[in-house]
């Protein structure tokens, strides 16, 4: 599908900044904190990046101007409100049926009609009828019996002790619990990924099913680990695979309009900054969560970091609650009466009309 109109000029806009870099991809993407396959997609035009800091990262490692940064937001913002339909997730985008059988036409044979020579069926309202002797079949039938009993009594015996009999296939069949998905985690790109994104998908998690295991994906994992009640370890790991599989963890959330509807009612002072720069640090997604260099990580609307949340008295799961979020960073915002704790949002909006 080709690119929009705003998404070329938002693209061409980022290969001016690159090829004036005359740095790779590779190495632009290292320096900037995202893989150089997802910039070449910036920089094509075939994707828009949700999340306008991996830009502003981007374009600083190129030597960008506040001028050029400022022009690069205007385009962004109007590349991402253009963007086109979101990535069909597993669930809304089910397997096909498998086609009916073919009846066969009256009178023609079919699988069920090839009988074999030693049965006759003389009656077709009853069961099927064998020619040998009676009593040769009544000794085959009880010797069939038997070793079906023994057959079943074998396998009670030498089931796991300690295990239920039920667990054992359902468990095998899984996906995540093959060999091939022991490990699961960043920078990978296989069916064991694919196979997580899809179970985030189902739990109401906004991705993209792609087999890629990018930020993307990592955000979401670190999300539903939280929601979960474990610990959030950027791996799929046991207990991990274990909640995924388990289903009863739901990511369902605020819609970006009913957030920007918050912010508005809480932050009356100033509402239309309020909501650019809650834009701007999680384009609206209560369930935002980014990591920082030092290790430490930023969570939900207003992407509250580790250490602010200790001063608020904050976890993570509390933060991706978004009227929690919202208040927390109305109470941030009243310390100055500003917005200094988004400087690199703050920055990017400044001189950018603000709207209530």
């Amino acid at each position: 599908m080709a690119a929009s109109p705003q998404t070329e000029k938002f693209a061409a806009c980022l290969r001016m900044l690159k090829d004036r870099s005359g740095r790779g991809y590779d190495r632009l993407g290292k320096e900037a904190g995202v893989s150089g396959s997802s910039l070449h997609r910036y920089c094509s035009g075939l994707s828009v990046p949700t999340d306008y800091r991996v830009v502003h990262a981007f374009a600083k490692v190129c030597g960008a101007s506040a001028e050029e940064l400022r022009e690069l937001h205007r385009l962004w913002a109007l590349a991402d409100t253009d963007r086109d339909v979101p990535a069909v997730t597993a669930e809304e985008n089910p397997e096909p049926e498998p086609d009916e059988p073919a009846v066969p036409a009256q009178g023609s044979p079919g699988p069920d009609d090839d009988t074999p020579p030693e049965i006759t069926r003389d009656d077709p309202g009853q069961p099927p009828r064998s020619r040998l002797p009676g009593k040769l079949s009544s000794r085959s039938g009880i010797l069939a019996a038997v070793v079906a009993v023994v057959l079943v009594a074998g396998f009670v015996v030498w089931l796991p002790v300690g295990r239920p009999a039920s667990a054992s296939p359902a468990t095998d069949d899984r996906l995540l619990y093959s060999p091939a998905c022991k490990s699961v985690s960043m920078g990978q790109h296989d069916e064991c990924v694919r196979e997580v994104q899809s179970l985030l998908a189902r739990a109401k998690g906004r991705l993209a099913v792609d087999g890629d295991f990018g930020p993307e994906t990592l955000r979401r994992l670190t999300a539903f680990q939280v929601l979960a009640g474990m610990p959030a370890t950027n791996v799929v790991d046991e207990a991990t695979k274990e909640a995924l599989y388990g289903q009863q963890v739901s990511m369902a959330t605020w819609t970006p309009a009913k957030v920007a509807k918050r912010i508005r009612e809480v932050f009356v002072e100033d509402p239309g900054t309020a909501v650019s720069i809650a834009r701007c640090a999680s384009y609206l997604d209560p369930l935002w969560v980014l990591p920082n260099t030092n290790g430490s990580r930023n969570w939900g609307v207003f992407q509250i970091s580790d250490a602010r949340l200790r001063e608020l008295d904050g976890t993570p799961l509390r933060a991706f609650d978004p009227e929690w979020n919202i208040k927390a960073a109305h109470r941030l915002w009243s310390v100055r009466r500003d917005f200094h704790d988004w400087p690199s949002c703050e920055a990017a909006l400044k001189d950018t009309p603000k709207k209530s």
